[in-house]
């Protein structure tokens, strides 16, 4: 199981790497009901409707977090807000293979908590080096994470040099 938060499922859904994921993990997906309204509030924009499509489609599970007060811990403890609290807590007490979270803090607390995590930019190499999707899907979805994610200069320069992917001026 891998458990979603909305940075990274939003950061997918618009680089066009979300269905390439879907399609090759062959595990449950599931993401709280937080992260659900988080990534479906704008009901006109296209990433937004594609995520609501892929839960009526129950290729992505959304699920109620019960222990509230583990929640609000986490937010208090963490900095981070409710739907990356959610994430971790569903994460937490599922024992999900990973956590597919790219907020910073929720990333800290990941390590904290020993919960294994994943990035959006991470599950980009992975689609490649399984070969779902060729170089030149790559290096669209990396240009969108670069402009759409808060990845560092370095990061994205790393992962070019990784995929061998030329930039173009």
């Amino acid at each position: 199981m891998i458990v979603f938060d909305s940075s990274t499922l939003l950061l997918l859904a618009k680089s066009g790497l979300l269905d390439n994921f879907i399609s090759d993990y062959t595990d449950e997906i599931i993401i709280p009901m937080e992260v659900k309204e988080e990534s479906c509030d704008r009901k006109n924009s296209f990433d937004s409707l594609l995520i609501q499509k892929r839960i009526d489609e129950k290729k992505i599970k959304a699920v109620k977090v019960h222990n509230i007060k583990l929640c609000e811990k986490f937010m208090q403890d963490f900095s981070i807000a409710k739907g990356e609290a959610e994430a971790l807590v569903l994460a937490f007490e599922e024992k999900a293979a990973l956590l597919a979270v790219d907020d910073k803090n929720a990333i800290k607390a990941s390590k904290i908590l020993k919960i294994p995590f994943t990035t959006a930019i991470s599950i980009l190499v992975r689609l490649v080096e399984r070969g779902i999707i060729d170089v030149n899907k790559a290096k669209e979805g990396l240009e969108l994470l670069a402009v759409y994610g808060r990845y560092k200069d370095s990061t994205i320069r790393e992962v070019r040099e990784r995929l061998k992917i030329t930039k173009e001026e």
